[in-house]
């Protein structure tokens, strides 16, 4: 019920604002920053420039879970198991050696960039069982569909007490910039992001509307009071930072407590950011890409009331998934963040200092699209690897 009364408030709030929506929403945020008190006037840290990538031989990889198609994330049980999410809607079940397609999983709206997307379980999953899964939903009014949050819990082979914690509207048949990723923080709210849907003048900068966003939700799906556009006229109260363009990387860093994700730009300006309450992080009004015809989308990389990105690839890798590594297995990578790349086919290596990135290393040349990279609770590094299925990172040197 919680659901539909926040869809139904959306909609009005979208019928209210009409044409003007767009830059009511942008005054709601301007008067939010002054009513919270958020820290908006530090000196912006200076962006660095993008750096070549090296190359290493170190490492290889032998294959886990063979036989998939477009594996797009993944979860692991305690019971030694793992759950993996197919974009066209399967759910596989993997423990010794088999594979065990689920029943139960939600109605997946696969097309484009869109279909299952990102499971993760709760942190208190042995306690509650709860798993989650972002998708693309045909839910609701009108054609095409929307990226979606459900949590259910896993009985056998079946999804069970399936619950629809959010669903992003309006729905549209644009194939492009789903998201979508979920991480928990320390405090246990849940994150996760909904790219723009191919609108960039439209929704990423308007906070009475969905998309290009990262959103806070309690577990449960409800709005955490101190969300910062709680009681904005208007507002989609679940947001907590806009102006993204299509997250699909999210991950909870360890060491500060922070959310940090990457981003697809367009041709050109890939980013890593690190999400704060309120935050605006600029797209499309600023931004180091440009279309993918070669033609300016802007001449603005950074705005003082913009966040700044802590990194960014030039050119594109199209980046999908995110890890930071605390293994012992991989005391070189330890401390430090590994991504996949979709457009060159690569792991990469990304060497960190604080919230300054030293280096770029290509693991893995040639190996096939990297949609998801995650550390496993044995101390490996596991990778979602398009038409292949889960594998497993090894050392050449050992």
């Amino acid at each position: 019920m919680k659901r539909i009364l926040l869809i139904s408030g959306l909609a009005l709030s979208l019928i209210a604002c009409g044409e003007n929506g767009k830059d009511s929403g942008t005054a709601q945020v301007e008067g939010n920053i002054e009513e919270t008190g958020e820290e908006q006037t530090q000196e912006p840290t200076e962006v660095p420039d993008p750096i070549d990538a090296e190359n290493s031989d170190k490492y290889s990889y032998e294959m886990v879970v063979e036989g998939l198609k477009i594996p797009w994330g993944f979860t692991f049980l305690p019971d030694g198991g793992m759950l993996i999410t197919e974009k066209n809607g399967d759910i596989i079940h993997f423990k010794d050696g088999q594979k065990t397609n689920i029943q139960g999983g939600p109605e997946v709206y696969d097309r484009g960039q869109g279909g299952l997307l990102d499971v993760v379980l709760h942190p208190d999953y042995e306690s509650n069982g709860w798993i989650y899964f972002t998708y693309a939903s045909k839910e609701g009014e009108g054609d095409g569909g929307n990226t979606a949050l459900m949590r259910a819990k896993l009985q056998g082979n079946q999804l069970t007490s399936k619950e629809v914690l959010y669903k992003a509207t309006p729905n549209t048949t644009k194939g492009q910039h789903f998201g979508s990723r979920i991480a928990f923080d320390k405090e246990g709210y849940l994150y996760f992001s909904a790219g723009e849907r191919g609108e960039r003048d439209v929704n990423p900068q308007d906070i009475t509307r969905d998309n290009g966003k990262v959103y806070r939700l309690n577990d449960d799906g409800s709005i955490p009071s101190d969300n910062p556009f709680v009681g904005q006229q208007e507002a989609v109260e679940a947001i907590y930072s806009y102006g993204h363009r299509n997250p699909q990387g999210m991950i909870l860093n360890p060491e500060t407590g922070e959310i940090w994700v990457h981003e697809h730009g367009p041709k050109g300006g890939d980013e890593i950011n690190v999400v704060k309450k309120g935050a605006n992080f600029g797209w499309p009004v600023v931004t180091y890409g440009e279309n993918y015809s070669g033609t300016s989308i802007t001449d603005e990389t950074s705005r003082s009331n913009m966040e700044d990105p802590i990194f960014y690839w030039l050119p594109s890798i199209a980046p999908s998934g995110f890890a930071y590594v605390t293994s012992n297995k991989f005391p070189e990578l330890k401390g430090n963040l590994l991504v996949g790349s979709l457009k060159f086919q690569y792991l990469e290596l990304l060497e960190l200092n604080g919230k300054k990135i030293n280096k770029r290393v290509k693991l893995l040349e040639d190996s096939g699209r990297m949609r998801d990279v995650k550390q496993g609770p044995d101390g490996n590094i596991y990778m979602a690897i398009e038409g292949k299925g889960i594998a497993k990172l090894t050392n050449n040197q050992e």
